[in-house]
């Protein structure tokens, strides 16, 4: 396995042209982009980027019902998206919260090296009042639109936070369920620490910049802050049409606040909602090596 320094990739003097405005990278270029640009608060995202989803979705047996409403999901004015879950008594399972998916997807590029990030805080309200939620950003094989069922289309959580713990998981879920190469319904799973709620960056790289006949030592990389924290590989999962789905696939982004569920348990009596409780995003951005 080969493991390319985070240095040699992003050097420390990258220019950033704004406070919210996605980076550039030497050696990169910016393919797509969402900065959450807007005057006006509580504005929902552009619709032309985003799937805004306004169901319960029934997954994982979580509570929230999504809903396209400024309630859950807005610009905030001030260049970043807030997705806010919120106890709403109108709705089944009492609580409402924000999803959003991209209509942009990417396929990871031969030769080269793509990588998505996003920069990310939580709202304020403290770590033990935050039991069920569990906010996420996260990339789906685009076959799952077309009805290939998970895990089977490929699933890559770049971040995923549990019940308020200042810890960052990244996963990869794929194959079949249960069991299988990604051992589900848990997944290849790695977590890290983080020192606060405010802002990190979350980021994953895709590096094939072998040959194609080389699958097997082209690798999938998880970073919190610059910091290396989870490795997969082709030769890991050892079957190149799994791996097709991880790493050689159209894959859309997704961001969101679910509450409740298989991973985090149930909100309690003491669970805070809204503002404090949401996740809130700088940018969400695609690069390719040049």
């Amino acid at each position: 396995m080969r493991t390319l320094p985070v240095a040699l990739l992003f050097p420390l003097t990258a220019a950033v042209t704004s406070a919210w405005s996605p980076p550039t990278y030497d050696g990169f270029n910016l393919v797509w982009s969402d900065a959450f640009s807007g005057n006006e608060s509580g504005q929902l995202p552009s619709q032309e980027t985003w799937d805004i989803i306004d169901k319960d979705l029934g997954l994982n047996n979580e509570l929230e019902t999504y809903c396209a409403s400024p309630e859950n999901v807005q610009l905030s004015g001030k260049g970043t998206l807030q997705i806010v879950p919120r106890r709403n008594s109108s709705v089944q399972n009492g609580w409402t919260s924000g999803r959003i998916e991209s209509k942009h997807a990417f396929t990871p590029e031969l030769g080269r090296r793509t990588v998505a990030e996003a920069y990310i805080r939580f709202g304020s309200n403290p770590t033990d009042t935050k039991k069920g939620m569990w906010p996420a950003f996260w990339v789906l094989g685009n076959s799952s639109r077309a009805g290939t069922k998970w895990p089977g289309c490929g699933e890559l959580d770049i971040l995923e936070t549990v019940n308020g713990v200042l810890e960052g998981h990244g996963t990869a879920h794929c194959n079949t369920s249960p069991g299988g190469i990604c051992d589900e319904t848990t997944g290849l799973t790695s977590q890290t620490s983080v020192p606060n709620q405010d802002w990190q960056l979350w980021r994953m790289i895709w590096d094939r910049s072998t040959d194609a006949s080389d699958w097997q030592s082209e690798n999938i990389t998880w970073w919190a802050n610059h910091k290396l924290f989870h490795t997969i590989t082709g030769n890991q999962i050892g079957d190149s049409g799994v791996w097709a789905t991880l790493a050689h696939a159209p894959l859309f982004f997704i961001l969101n606040v679910a509450v409740g569920g298989a991973l985090p348990g149930n909100p309690n009596s003491t669970t805070a909602d809204g503002y404090g409780a949401m996740m809130e995003v700088g940018y969400v951005a695609q690069y390719v090596s040049q």
